[in-house]
């Protein structure tokens, strides 16, 4: 059986190119997660892995979607050998059912874990230059200190802004923003004053 398994690194990126690709490979069961590759808890990819079974293949689109370092990938491909599953990569062409694709799929893992490392040293190297010229990486805050103030009269506005939602829709900021600056006991506290 051919096992699919896709995953995107943030919420708002969509899966659905590998999911199609998985599809058309002929994948009957797929596994989908929106994680990053370099955390270590993956509940997906681990229900993936415990779903196949000896002779099975796992698939993926790409090598990079299964982990994000050579011990990861090693690992995992360690676990899928001891149990006689197959990887199968399909935008690499890599298939461990063979000597040439386990040989092709340990030089393709190297390389992808090289680039990876490369984008994050450039990383580094752009946003040290940054802060020598005395910028700041990241977007800016989105809570500054005059819409901090604005906020806190409106939360003692009781008449105008009732419920805490009304505020959050006059910001137009996220929930957890709003409560990473202003958590229910501060809300009390600043009505307790008007």
């Amino acid at each position: 059986m051919l096992i699919g398994y896709a995953r995107v690194s943030t919420m708002d990126q969509n899966p659905q190119m590998q999911i199609d690709a998985l599809e058309q490979a002929g994948c009957k069961r797929i596994f989908i997660e929106k994680i990053s590759g370099a955390k270590k808890n993956r509940p997906e990819l681990k229900a993936a892995l415990d779903y196949a079974r000896e002779g099975d293949t796992l698939v993926v689109w790409k090598l990079s979607r299964l982990a994000r370092s050579i011990r990861q990938i090693i690992a995992t491909s360690l676990d899928l050998e001891q149990r006689k599953i197959t990887l199968k990569v399909l935008t690499q062409k890599i298939d461990t059912g063979t000597p040439e694709g386990r040989l092709y799929f340990h030089m393709t893992a190297a390389f992808d874990e090289f680039q990876r490392e490369l984008i994050v040293e450039n990383t580094r190297a752009g946003l040290a230059a940054a802060r020598k010229r005395g910028r700041k990486g990241g977007r800016p805050p989105s809570m500054t200190e005059d819409i901090i103030r604005n906020t806190e009269s409106m939360i003692k506005d009781t008449e105008n802004y009732p419920f805490i939602s009304d505020i959050i829709k006059q910001l137009a900021i996220g929930r957890t923003t709003f409560y990473r600056h202003f958590p229910p006991q501060r809300i009390d506290e600043i009505r307790q004053l008007e």
